[in-house]
């Protein structure tokens, strides 16, 4: 399947093919996907009924094919694991078997590194990680009626919810813009206190930072990545001591994972480029507008006032505001 130069291709085994092509479509700069079959054993095997026998060795994958102007192919990867569960092998959702083990295939150098950086940060938030990471071997198109199954057949089968799907197709930051930098260019960037909370999980005092008590027009960034968390919209007062927040400015910013440290059980939320931890998100607290209180370290985030965001290359979140 032949490409241009200013195209660039990846190639994504999320489970049933249907619902991954149909994310894929919504995103923004997305130029084409199309239902498959890649890394099998051989090429006569690369058809729905024989790959469904599970000794073939194929994924059901889906070429995506993007324009690299308009979306970056670290948010394509991001956006595909948001959707998928990467902990668990040869299924996703209800289906089970080898056809529907996860993986990333790439086809080039540039391609290969940003795979496996994006990877790691992935593979670090879990103990367990269990997709399939290398090189494109081959990709056979699935049968016609696999293609665009899902605007064909609306009610069709899909493992990812269609609300998901949504809101991918209208999200404006874009994380291939705020790569975390190597471990040693943040070590020198951040001071002590912000190190030890990005980078070891730390705590800072209550009631003694930055921000718990500012509520200045603007947004509040990852202080490792520059990547966009926060609104001074959606801040509230709150007596817990530190910056309060009811939502995030885009939801996929954030990762939210399980936290048994300390005796208890707390759901920490970190940075999605950055991998930064940031703090703990909590339910039903009385004093904000939605019962949801994202907790956040003050040392984890750096302040970008309105009249400024223009000028440090935030203007396009100005419409926040409106």
């Amino acid at each position: 399947m032949e490409t241009n130069d200013n195209t660039g291709v990846i190639y994504l085994a999320g489970g049933c093919f249907w619902g991954l092509e149909k994310l894929m479509k919504s995103i923004p700069g997305v130029i084409k996907a199309t239902s498959g079959y890649a890394n099998g054993s051989c090429e006569a095997d690369a058809d729905y009924k024989t790959v469904c026998t599970g000794k073939t060795g194929f994924r059901e994958t889906v070429r995506v094919e993007y324009d690299p102007r308009a979306v970056s192919l670290d948010a394509l990867l991001l956006a595909y694991f948001y959707v998928i569960d990467p902990t668990v092998k040869n299924r996703q959702g209800n289906d089970r078997g080898t056809q529907y083990q996860t993986g990333i295939y790439y086809t080039n150098e540039a391609d290969r590194e940003t795979v496996e950086r994006i990877a790691a940060i992935e593979a670090g938030r879990s103990e367990v990680f269990a997709v399939e990471i290398g090189p494109l071997r081959n990709f056979f198109p699935a049968e016609e009626y696999h293609q665009d199954y899902l605007g064909k057949n609306p009610g069709g089968y899909c493992h990812i919810p269609a609300g998901e799907i949504k809101m991918f197709s209208r999200l404006k930051i874009d994380p291939g813009d705020y790569k975390k930098p190597a471990e040693e260019i943040i070590r020198d960037r951040l001071d002590a206190l912000k190190y030890q909370v990005t980078r070891q999980n730390a705590t800072e005092r209550p009631f003694a930072n930055e921000y718990w008590d500012a509520f200045e027009k603007g947004i509040y960034v990852d202080v490792v990545t520059g990547e966009p968390l926060f609104s001074s919209r959606d801040k509230f007062e709150s007596g817990c001591g530190w910056p309060a927040f009811s939502a995030p400015i885009e939801e996929p910013v954030v990762v939210k994972s399980n936290d048994n440290s300390h005796g208890m059980l707390r759901i920490e939320v970190r940075s999605r480029a950055g991998d930064s931890h940031l703090g703990h998100v909590f339910e039903n607290d009385p004093d904000s507008p939605n019962g949801v209180r994202y907790c956040i370290n003050s040392a984890s985030l750096r302040f970008i006032p309105y009249e400024d965001m223009e000028s440090e290359g935030y203007g396009y979140l100005q419409d926040l505001f409106e």
